[in-house]
């Protein structure tokens, strides 16, 4: 879980995780959404997010194809379910309490 919050601290890994979320698309593609953005930045960014197991890359000739893998967000996911799901249990027992 540690890498996955550490990937999805900066901004713009969000932004690209959210681009490749529904649909594979190649590293160019993804660069050309972010103008003011070197492409070796977009490129390292992509690294981060494929080493903590958010997106997986699949080559196609020349071309590297990125693509979301929403199963790695389990772990983040199971963890704050987990304390929202305390925290309405709380709540609901307060609101249920004679007063």
């Amino acid at each position: 879980m540690q890498a996955v919050l550490e990937a999805l601290v900066e901004p713009r890994r969000r932004d690209i995780l959210r681009l490749v979320r529904d649909a594979e698309l190649p590293a160019g593609a993804i660069a050309a959404r972010f103008p003011d953005v070197a492409r070796p930045t977009v490129s390292q960014h992509l690294r981060v997010l494929r080493g903590a197991g958010l997106v997986t890359e699949r080559r196609d000739g020349t071309r590297r194809l990125y693509r979301a893998q929403p199963d790695a967000l389990g772990e983040l996911r199971a963890f704050v379910e987990d304390f929202w799901d305390a925290r309405l249990a709380m709540i609901k027992a307060i609101a249920e309490e004679e007063p």
